[in-house]
Protein backbone atom coordinates (compact mmCIF):
# COMPACT_ATOMS: atom_id res chain seq x y z
CA UNK A 1 0.00 0.00 0.00
CA UNK A 2 2.54 2.28 -1.19
CA UNK A 3 1.69 6.55 -0.29
CA UNK A 4 0.22 8.36 -2.52
CA UNK A 5 1.87 11.57 -2.42
CA UNK A 6 5.00 12.10 -0.80
CA UNK A 7 5.36 12.89 2.97
CA UNK A 8 5.67 16.55 3.80
CA UNK A 9 8.87 16.60 5.32
CA UNK A 10 11.27 19.34 5.69
CA UNK A 11 14.89 19.65 6.34
CA UNK A 12 16.41 19.51 9.73
CA UNK A 13 18.71 22.07 8.73
CA UNK A 14 16.90 24.92 7.26
CA UNK A 15 13.83 24.08 7.21
CA UNK A 16 13.11 23.70 3.40
CA UNK A 17 10.86 21.25 2.24
CA UNK A 18 12.40 17.88 1.44
CA UNK A 19 12.03 16.21 -1.79
CA UNK A 20 11.17 12.51 -1.34
CA UNK A 21 12.31 9.96 -3.54
CA UNK A 22 10.01 7.56 -5.29
CA UNK A 23 9.37 4.01 -5.62
CA UNK A 24 11.64 2.59 -8.21
CA UNK A 25 13.40 6.18 -9.03
CA UNK A 26 16.34 5.73 -10.53
CA UNK A 27 19.81 7.09 -8.81
CA UNK A 28 20.67 6.70 -4.61
CA UNK A 29 17.77 7.03 -2.57
CA UNK A 30 18.24 10.30 -0.16
CA UNK A 31 16.15 13.06 1.06
CA UNK A 32 17.44 16.23 -0.52
CA UNK A 33 16.19 20.13 0.29
CA UNK A 34 16.62 22.74 -2.02
CA UNK A 35 19.41 24.51 -0.17
CA UNK A 36 21.70 21.22 -1.47
CA UNK A 37 21.43 19.69 2.38
CA UNK A 38 20.82 15.74 1.79
CA UNK A 39 20.26 12.77 4.19
CA UNK A 40 20.77 9.23 2.67
CA UNK A 41 18.46 6.21 3.43
CA UNK A 42 20.77 3.18 5.82
CA UNK A 43 20.92 0.07 4.13
CA UNK A 44 17.83 -0.74 6.24
CA UNK A 45 15.64 1.78 4.97
CA UNK A 46 15.24 4.26 7.18
CA UNK A 47 16.35 7.75 6.96
CA UNK A 48 18.62 9.46 9.56
CA UNK A 49 17.79 13.25 10.65
CA UNK A 50 19.82 13.68 13.63
CA UNK A 51 21.73 16.84 13.27
CA UNK A 52 23.94 18.92 15.90
CA UNK A 53 25.22 17.94 19.10
CA UNK A 54 22.43 15.27 19.37
CA UNK A 55 19.82 14.21 21.41
CA UNK A 56 20.05 13.90 25.60
CA UNK A 57 17.59 11.26 25.26
CA UNK A 58 18.87 7.50 25.65
CA UNK A 59 17.60 5.69 22.51
CA UNK A 60 16.55 1.74 23.00
CA UNK A 61 19.28 -0.73 22.89
CA UNK A 62 19.78 -3.58 20.04
CA UNK A 63 18.41 -6.07 22.67
CA UNK A 64 15.62 -3.95 24.12
CA UNK A 65 14.40 -3.42 20.58
CA UNK A 66 14.69 -7.06 19.82
CA UNK A 67 12.64 -8.08 23.28
CA UNK A 68 9.95 -5.63 21.99
CA UNK A 69 9.89 -7.06 18.53
CA UNK A 70 9.87 -10.61 19.92
CA UNK A 71 7.32 -10.15 22.39
CA UNK A 72 4.76 -7.79 20.54
CA UNK A 73 5.37 -10.18 16.99
CA UNK A 74 3.73 -12.52 19.33
CA UNK A 75 0.84 -10.41 19.53
CA UNK A 76 0.31 -9.88 23.15
CA UNK A 77 -0.36 -6.30 22.58
CA UNK A 78 -2.52 -6.79 20.04
CA UNK A 79 -5.52 -6.04 21.00
CA UNK A 80 -4.25 -2.24 22.08
CA UNK A 81 -2.76 -1.88 18.85
CA UNK A 82 -6.10 -2.60 17.36
CA UNK A 83 -7.93 -0.06 19.73
CA UNK A 84 -5.08 2.66 18.61
CA UNK A 85 -6.33 2.02 14.59
CA UNK A 86 -9.94 2.22 15.98
CA UNK A 87 -9.16 5.30 17.31
CA UNK A 88 -7.32 6.71 14.24
CA UNK A 89 -10.27 5.44 12.02
CA UNK A 90 -12.65 7.53 13.15
CA UNK A 91 -10.70 10.46 11.38
CA UNK A 92 -10.61 8.95 8.40
CA UNK A 93 -12.82 10.00 5.20
CA UNK A 94 -13.49 7.64 1.84
CA UNK A 95 -11.93 8.88 -0.63
CA UNK A 96 -9.97 11.72 1.22
CA UNK A 97 -6.17 12.04 1.60
CA UNK A 98 -4.94 10.78 5.05
CA UNK A 99 -1.73 11.35 6.75
CA UNK A 100 -0.39 9.60 10.05
CA UNK A 101 2.52 10.37 12.15
CA UNK A 102 3.32 8.02 14.39
CA UNK A 103 6.33 9.43 16.81
CA UNK A 104 8.46 7.04 18.89
CA UNK A 105 7.03 4.56 15.98
CA UNK A 106 9.65 1.90 17.66
CA UNK A 107 9.21 -1.49 15.91
CA UNK A 108 6.34 -0.20 13.84
CA UNK A 109 4.06 -3.04 15.56
CA UNK A 110 1.53 -0.26 15.80
CA UNK A 111 1.59 1.60 12.80
CA UNK A 112 1.50 -1.45 11.13
CA UNK A 113 -2.06 -2.26 12.55
CA UNK A 114 -3.23 1.52 11.58
CA UNK A 115 -1.95 1.12 8.31
CA UNK A 116 -3.52 -2.13 7.36
CA UNK A 117 -7.03 -0.97 8.67
CA UNK A 118 -6.99 2.66 7.12
CA UNK A 119 -5.88 1.06 3.87
CA UNK A 120 -9.28 -0.43 3.98
CA UNK A 121 -10.83 2.77 3.96
CA UNK A 122 -8.49 5.26 1.92
CA UNK A 123 -6.29 4.64 -0.93
CA UNK A 124 -4.35 7.76 -0.59
CA UNK A 125 -2.37 7.23 2.53
CA UNK A 126 1.40 8.77 3.76
CA UNK A 127 2.52 7.09 6.96
CA UNK A 128 5.49 8.81 8.94
CA UNK A 129 7.26 7.08 11.75
CA UNK A 130 9.70 8.85 13.69
CA UNK A 131 12.28 7.09 16.49
CA UNK A 132 15.34 7.68 18.05
CA UNK A 133 16.69 4.59 18.04
CA UNK A 134 18.17 2.97 14.69
CA UNK A 135 17.81 -0.12 15.91
CA UNK A 136 14.21 0.18 16.06
CA UNK A 137 14.23 1.99 12.90
CA UNK A 138 16.01 -1.37 10.73
CA UNK A 139 12.69 -2.93 12.14
CA UNK A 140 10.12 -0.86 11.68
CA UNK A 141 11.19 0.11 8.22
CA UNK A 142 11.07 -3.54 7.07
CA UNK A 143 7.66 -3.88 8.70
CA UNK A 144 6.33 -0.90 7.15
CA UNK A 145 8.02 -0.40 4.26
CA UNK A 146 5.10 1.99 2.92
CA UNK A 147 6.31 4.46 5.58
CA UNK A 148 8.60 7.20 5.44
CA UNK A 149 11.13 6.21 8.97
CA UNK A 150 13.02 8.94 10.14
CA UNK A 151 16.11 8.56 13.09
CA UNK A 152 15.48 12.13 14.85
CA UNK A 153 14.84 13.95 17.77
CA UNK A 154 11.46 14.25 19.03
CA UNK A 155 12.43 17.35 21.52
CA UNK A 156 13.72 18.98 18.49
CA UNK A 157 11.26 20.58 15.57
CA UNK A 158 9.89 17.66 13.56
CA UNK A 159 10.91 17.12 10.15
CA UNK A 160 7.22 17.51 9.19
CA UNK A 161 5.67 20.34 7.11
CA UNK A 162 3.26 22.97 8.89
CA UNK A 163 -0.15 21.47 9.15
CA UNK A 164 0.20 18.69 7.08
CA UNK A 165 -1.02 15.64 9.59
CA UNK A 166 -4.50 14.31 10.16
CA UNK A 167 -3.32 12.46 13.15
CA UNK A 168 -0.26 12.13 15.87
CA UNK A 169 -0.10 8.90 17.26
CA UNK A 170 2.21 8.57 20.38
CA UNK A 171 2.52 5.43 22.40
CA UNK A 172 5.01 5.21 25.37
CA UNK A 173 6.60 7.59 23.79
CA UNK A 174 7.73 11.40 24.67
CA UNK A 175 5.05 14.56 23.91
CA UNK A 176 6.28 17.56 22.02
CA UNK A 177 2.74 19.53 22.41
CA UNK A 178 3.94 22.52 20.39
CA UNK A 179 5.82 20.30 17.45
CA UNK A 180 2.46 18.63 17.18
CA UNK A 181 0.12 20.98 17.52
CA UNK A 182 2.44 22.88 14.62
CA UNK A 183 2.19 19.78 12.49
CA UNK A 184 -1.13 18.47 12.61
CA UNK A 185 -4.10 20.20 10.24
CA UNK A 186 -6.93 22.26 11.64
CA UNK A 187 -9.27 19.50 12.93
CA UNK A 188 -6.87 16.93 13.25
CA UNK A 189 -6.29 14.91 16.42
CA UNK A 190 -3.14 13.69 18.91
CA UNK A 191 -3.84 10.27 20.10
CA UNK A 192 -2.15 9.35 23.14
CA UNK A 193 -1.22 5.73 24.84
CA UNK A 194 -0.30 5.67 28.56
CA UNK A 195 -0.17 2.80 31.09
CA UNK A 196 -2.69 3.03 34.37
CA UNK A 197 -1.31 2.46 37.63
CA UNK A 198 -1.30 -1.25 38.56
CA UNK A 199 -0.02 -2.15 34.64
CA UNK A 200 2.03 -4.97 34.88
CA UNK A 201 1.88 -5.15 38.81
CA UNK A 202 2.41 -8.97 39.05
CA UNK A 203 5.59 -8.04 37.24
CA UNK A 204 6.75 -4.87 38.18
CA UNK A 205 8.34 -5.54 41.34
CA UNK A 206 10.23 -8.43 40.98
CA UNK A 207 11.81 -6.92 37.93
CA UNK A 208 12.81 -3.32 38.85
CA UNK A 209 10.27 -1.70 36.65
CA UNK A 210 9.21 1.51 37.36
CA UNK A 211 6.04 1.64 39.09
CA UNK A 212 3.28 4.07 37.34
CA UNK A 213 1.89 7.13 39.12
CA UNK A 214 -1.55 7.83 40.43
CA UNK A 215 -1.36 11.29 38.80
CA UNK A 216 -0.53 10.57 35.50
CA UNK A 217 -3.44 11.43 33.87
CA UNK A 218 -3.32 14.98 35.37
CA UNK A 219 0.45 15.14 34.45
CA UNK A 220 -0.33 14.51 30.55
CA UNK A 221 -3.40 16.59 30.30
CA UNK A 222 -0.83 19.61 31.97
CA UNK A 223 2.15 18.53 29.29
CA UNK A 224 -0.26 18.89 26.54
CA UNK A 225 -2.01 22.14 28.01
CA UNK A 226 -2.08 25.14 26.06
CA UNK A 227 -1.77 23.20 22.73
CA UNK A 228 -4.65 20.12 23.33
CA UNK A 229 -7.05 19.93 25.15
CA UNK A 230 -8.66 16.05 26.25
CA UNK A 231 -11.53 14.79 23.63
CA UNK A 232 -12.30 11.29 24.90
CA UNK A 233 -10.37 7.97 26.46
CA UNK A 234 -10.85 4.63 26.50
CA UNK A 235 -9.51 2.01 28.79
CA UNK A 236 -8.06 -1.39 27.44
CA UNK A 237 -7.29 -3.81 29.30
CA UNK A 238 -5.19 -7.28 28.67
CA UNK A 239 -4.40 -10.19 30.84
CA UNK A 240 -1.88 -11.92 29.51
CA UNK A 241 -0.69 -15.99 30.09
CA UNK A 242 3.46 -15.71 29.75
CA UNK A 243 6.15 -17.59 30.68
CA UNK A 244 9.48 -16.77 32.15
CA UNK A 245 10.89 -15.92 29.10
CA UNK A 246 8.17 -13.61 27.48
CA UNK A 247 7.75 -11.62 31.05
CA UNK A 248 11.81 -11.16 31.14
CA UNK A 249 10.87 -9.79 27.62
CA UNK A 250 8.11 -7.60 28.52
CA UNK A 251 10.20 -5.93 31.73
CA UNK A 252 13.31 -5.64 29.51
CA UNK A 253 12.18 -3.74 26.43
CA UNK A 254 10.57 -1.29 28.64
CA UNK A 255 12.38 1.72 30.53
CA UNK A 256 14.17 -1.02 32.84
CA UNK A 257 15.93 -1.84 30.22
CA UNK A 258 17.79 1.26 30.31
CA UNK A 259 19.62 -0.17 34.01
CA UNK A 260 19.31 -3.68 33.97
CA UNK A 261 20.41 -6.59 31.40
CA UNK A 262 18.12 -9.12 30.28
CA UNK A 263 20.05 -11.52 32.56
CA UNK A 264 19.61 -9.79 35.43
CA UNK A 265 16.03 -9.27 34.86
CA UNK A 266 15.51 -13.20 34.10
CA UNK A 267 17.76 -14.46 37.38
CA UNK A 268 14.97 -12.44 39.28
CA UNK A 269 11.95 -14.24 37.48
CA UNK A 270 13.53 -17.59 38.91
CA UNK A 271 11.39 -19.92 40.48
CA UNK A 272 8.10 -18.56 38.48
CA UNK A 273 5.20 -20.95 37.81
CA UNK A 274 5.50 -22.05 34.07
CA UNK A 275 3.10 -19.80 33.15
CA UNK A 276 1.99 -16.33 34.83
CA UNK A 277 -1.11 -14.45 34.56
CA UNK A 278 -0.02 -11.16 33.96
CA UNK A 279 -2.21 -7.91 33.59
CA UNK A 280 -1.47 -4.56 31.03
CA UNK A 281 -3.64 -1.53 31.82
CA UNK A 282 -3.61 1.79 29.03
CA UNK A 283 -5.20 4.20 28.24
CA UNK A 284 -5.70 5.75 24.87
CA UNK A 285 -6.22 9.86 25.33
CA UNK A 286 -7.39 11.46 21.96
CA UNK A 287 -7.21 15.39 22.43
CA UNK A 288 -8.09 18.30 19.86
CA UNK A 289 -6.05 21.18 19.30
CA UNK A 290 -7.17 23.96 21.40
CA UNK A 291 -8.62 27.11 19.90
CA UNK A 292 -6.04 30.08 20.16
CA UNK A 293 -7.13 33.04 22.37
CA UNK A 294 -9.08 35.26 20.34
Amino acid sequence: MPSSAPPPLRCPLCGGRLKVPTPGEAGRRALVCGAGHSFDAAKQGYFNLLVGKGTVFEADSAEMVAARFTFLDAGHYRPLAEAVSHAVLAMVRPGTPFTVLDSGTGTGHYLRAVLDDVSRISDDVTAIGLDISKFALRRAARLNPEAINLACDVWQPLPVADAAVDVVTVIFAPRNAAGFARVLRPGGRLVVVTPRPGHLAALAGQTGMLAIENAKDARLAESLAGHFVPESTRDVDIRMMLTPAEMADLAYMGPAGHHLDRATIAAKLTGREPVSAVDALFRISVFRQARPSP
